[in-house]
């Protein structure tokens, strides 16, 4: 019955998805009710940081693929391990909704008072080394040394590491805080978010066969920034054809001159938060003819800084290209690029020794 009560809650908060209309479950076409099937049987709720992206069904297809093929199919690495480094990746990119879903999670699978620590930010005090040690490096946003788990893990916890680097921005633009109701009163937020890790524990604790996502897109070569996920092919899979995806939709969406801007600007970026006003992007944009200028916008500031995109920056961009299958496109694109590039970064040292918590 709790469950029951808590999927429906999960379901509903896709009515507070900004800026594009929700595809509700029940006239889901089968476009989408390919990926939301599996999603609601095997992440254990239609999550709405996957949900989100069905108005533009190939999107949706990119992001349940990553998930699945990282955080959800079995590896060497424990489903905790991998749950801890999504709700660091989340805490860096200050992604509340992530942080609440990942660590209810996490609590789900270890109880214990970790999770709530992790939650809150407060990494010294987690009593696990292997936890707190992962957090320590995946929370960023600059990750400086080597990762703390061997090379063999390397696919699947940098994996985890670039699909959150993505969800987080998208689910900046698109969602609320957090998936416990605003009606909630504060004093029980932290009952919710442990309801919510029971409701999550025995998806999160099933055996998932790795691979069985990735016909939901072509397959293609992988980019040499993706080379440190070859040591795991189905992951490999899933970053090749998820990126062909990706870039073959904003090669249509989005003018030559923005991609070339926006990549250049991420090519030179270390993930260091630009600053708290929007000016850096008014800058960097100004070059641009008029006409381009709002798209550019939304697409550095979601790379960059997703949580200073409002209404004005995605009514503006808007006015040049209508339509929510676009403004999917052209955030999933800025995601991904911003997310393949801090993922390189964090894999440049794997394989120098160090500790190496983390494998099961």
């Amino acid at each position: 019955m709790v469950n029951r009560f808590a999927r429906a809650a999960v379901r509903r908060s896709l009515g507070r998805v900004r800026y594009v209309r929700p595809v509700p479950p029940g006239s889901a076409p089968p476009a989408v009710r390919r990926v939301y099937d599996p999603l609601e049987r095997e992440f254990g709720v239609l999550a709405p940081p996957v949900a989100l992206h069905a108005p533009q069904p190939q999107v949706l297809a990119v992001a349940w693929v990553l998930l699945r093929e990282t955080l959800v199919a079995r590896g060497h690495a424990t489903r905790a391990t991998r749950e801890a480094v999504a709700a660091a990746v989340s805490l860096g990119n200050a992604c509340p909704y992530c942080v609440d879903v990942h660590t209810s999670t996490l609590y789900g699978l270890v109880q214990g008072p970790d999770a709530a620590a992790v939650a809150a930010g407060r990494v010294d005090v987690v009593t696990d080394p292997d936890i707190r040690t992962l957090v320590r490096w995946a929370r960023g946003p600059v990750v400086v040394g080597p990762p703390p788990f061997p090379a063999a893990v390397a696919p699947e916890l940098l994996g985890v590491a670039v699909t959150f680097h993505y969800l987080n921005r998208m689910v900046n633009v698109f969602l609320d805080d957090s998936p416990v109701p605003p009606a909630v009163p504060g004093r029980l937020r932290g009952g919710t978010r442990r309801l919510l890790g029971a409701m999550l524990r025995p998806a999160a604790s099933r055996s998932v066969q790795p691979g069985a996502a990735l016909a939901l897109l072509p397959a293609a070569p992988l980019p040499s920034d993706l080379d440190w996920a070859l040591g795991r092919p189905t992951i490999a899979a899933a970053f090749a054809r998820a990126s062909a995806v990706v870039d073959e939709l904003a090669d249509a969406a989005v003018p030559a001159v923005v991609r070339e801007l926006v990549g250049e600007r991420i090519a030179a970026w270390d993930g260091t938060p630009p600053g708290i006003s929007r000016a850096w992007a008014a800058d960097a944009v100004a070059g641009l003819a008029p006409a381009h200028r709002p798209t550019a916008r939304l697409a550095l500031l979601t790379a960059m800084a997703s949580h200073q995109v409002d209404d004005a920056v995605v009514h503006d961009h808007g006015h040049r290209a209508p339509g929510d299958a676009d403004l999917l496109t052209v955030t999933a694109w800025a995601s991904l690029t911003a997310a393949r590039r801090l993922g390189a970064r964090m894999a440049r040292d794997v394989g120098r020794p160090v500790d190496q918590p983390g494998a099961g």
